[in-house]
């Protein structure tokens, strides 16, 4: 069982921490001054898919030097505000098959990535790849 808490600090800001024990700031206010609640959810989407990215490169042994996942999202006018479409920009450096990246994204968005399966529940999800040095 996963556990996770906030602490309330000061203003709208709060200390999160889960059962990893790692504590993060969070911002629910308009000052910012740390990441807010609906965008850590889309730091976590990037994070899990771009992890499994990389694990099935490797499993592939596919020669990348580089991964960046970036997501844009629309989300809706009322409350609760949530995604209703999700953009997944993934940038690969090294010499890396088309297809095996592209096999690499179609597994992390259909079978491995928790986050993108509970925000498919809400959102669309589409996903480009751009290959670079």
């Amino acid at each position: 069982m996963i556990e996770a808490t906030a602490l309330w600090a000061n203003d709208d800001r709060f200390v999160g921490q889960a059962s990893s024990g790692h504590a993060l700031v969070v911002d629910a206010g308009a000052e910012k001054s740390a990441n807010s609640p609906i965008e850590l959810v889309l730091i976590a989407l990037c994070a899990c898919t771009a992890s499994d990215v990389v694990g099935i490169l490797r499993k592939k042994r596919e020669p990348f030097t580089s991964l960046e996942v970036r997501a844009t999202a629309e989300r809706t006018e009322t409350f609760p505000k949530v995604y209703t479409s999700i953009r997944l920009t993934y940038r690969v450096g090294g010499d890396v098959t088309h297809k095996a990246m592209e096999d690499a994204v179609r597994l992390s968005k259909e079978k491995y990535c928790s986050v993108s399966a509970m925000l498919e529940k809400a959102a669309k999800i589409e996903f480009e790849i751009e290959y670079g040095q």
